[in-house]
């Protein structure tokens, strides 16, 4: 079925510069640019999004990122710094969003296939809520949420715990007897590498993968396939923990 014929989908990326473990980090250098234009770019190549917009707070702090959207032609909408379930239950009622998918700030390699995957199983399902994240079999850092307007405004109605608030989605899947839940999962169990960027190892890590395929477009077999051949990649940030939430 054409993409025409599906319900509107958006992307809401949740972005700003007073990381707790890594301040600034969204803006950081990486193979020439900002990291949060390769995580704009890589959204934007997913076929099944109509639109991307970059959610960021009303600090002082976070007008650059408000430049940044400006000079790369992104929506930018600035709300609650804390509550990031209000930040992103106003930009989709602001832009009249039904369908919304979120990321992170801090997936510089977030894939658009993956992104595409998650996408066409909410199509598919129809559920209030699908996500790769429910069941890890990806790398940390291709994290990818769809939900419906309508289960948004629950969760922000209803919501009370100040970390379901921060993360946005937790009052969804903790109760899965009022939402329709559909996890989204790959063929092999990747979960142990971490790809997202929380720390200055994690940092170091992307850059090296950036740097290996110089300028060249990727995918995250192509990661995969690189961390094959150089394992010792993965030592850069292997002794990093894993979170279950992000920061945004």
């Amino acid at each position: 079925m054409p993409m025409t014929e599906h319900p509107k989908v958006v992307a809401i990326i949740q972005a700003r510069m007073g990381s707790t473990r890594l301040p600034g980090k969204v803006l950081a250098d990486i193979d020439g640019h900002p990291m949060l234009w390769h995580v704009v770019q890589r959204t934007r190549a997913a076929k099944t999004l109509h639109e991307v917009i970059v959610a960021t707070t009303t600090e002082p702090a976070d007008d650059a990122i408000a430049a940044f959207c400006r000079e790369h032609k992104a929506i930018c909408f600035r709300g609650s710094e804390k509550d990031v379930l209000d930040r992103y239950y106003q930009a989709a009622r602001e832009h009249d969003v039904q369908n919304i998918v979120r990321i992170t700030s801090d997936c510089p390699l977030i894939d658009p296939e993956v992104v595409d995957k998650t996408v066409r199983a909410f199509w598919d399902e129809q559920p209030d809520y699908a996500s790769n994240t429910l069941v890890r079999t990806y790398p940390r850092g291709l994290d990818t949420e769809v939900v419906t307007f309508r289960a948004l405004e629950l969760a922000w109605r209803e919501a009370r715990q100040s970390y379901q608030r921060a993360h946005v989605t937790p009052f969804l899947y903790e109760n899965p007897g009022r939402f329709r839940i559909v996890p989204v999962t790959g063929d092999h169990d990747f979960s142990d590498d971490r790809w997202t960027v929380d720390t200055p190892e994690d940092l170091e890590l992307v850059r090296a993968i950036y740097a290996r395929f110089a300028g060249k477009e990727f995918l995250h077999r192509d990661i995969l396939r690189l961390m094959e051949r150089e394992p010792q990649l993965r030592e850069i940030n292997r002794s990093i923990a894993q979170k279950a939430l992000h920061e945004g």
